[in-house]
């Protein structure tokens, strides 16, 4: 069975924003696209920069490093569907962010 955790309260995370928080000792990066929470690695597959910090523009964040784009829907990126970070799994229960345990 797939283990959850609390990572913020929803209000922590308004529509078109972006947050870095840690689950099991790795940094996520989530965003609110029009009040749907993805999660991401915060890890950009280029040099590392902190997808967390990026630019969100409609589901697409850019690195702030270099300018590497990733959907943030599946963490996969713009310029190729089939290299991408790791996504995780989000639930909502009582206006609380729960973020998959992997």
């Amino acid at each position: 069975m797939t283990e959850f955790v609390k990572v913020c309260n929803l209000d922590d995370l308004p529509q078109g924003k972006n947050m870095i928080v840690r689950v099991n000792g790795k940094e996520v990066a989530l965003f609110n696209v029009k009040g749907e929470i993805f999660a991401i690695s915060n890890i950009c597959l280029h040099a590392g920069g902190p997808l967390g910090e990026g630019k969100l523009s409609s589901d697409v964040v850019m690195c702030p490093w270099h300018g590497w784009e990733y959907n943030v829907r599946d963490g996969s990126t713009v310029f190729n569907s089939n290299l991408k970070v790791e996504k995780y799994d989000v639930k909502i229960e009582n206006d609380v962010v729960l973020v998959e345990n992997k």
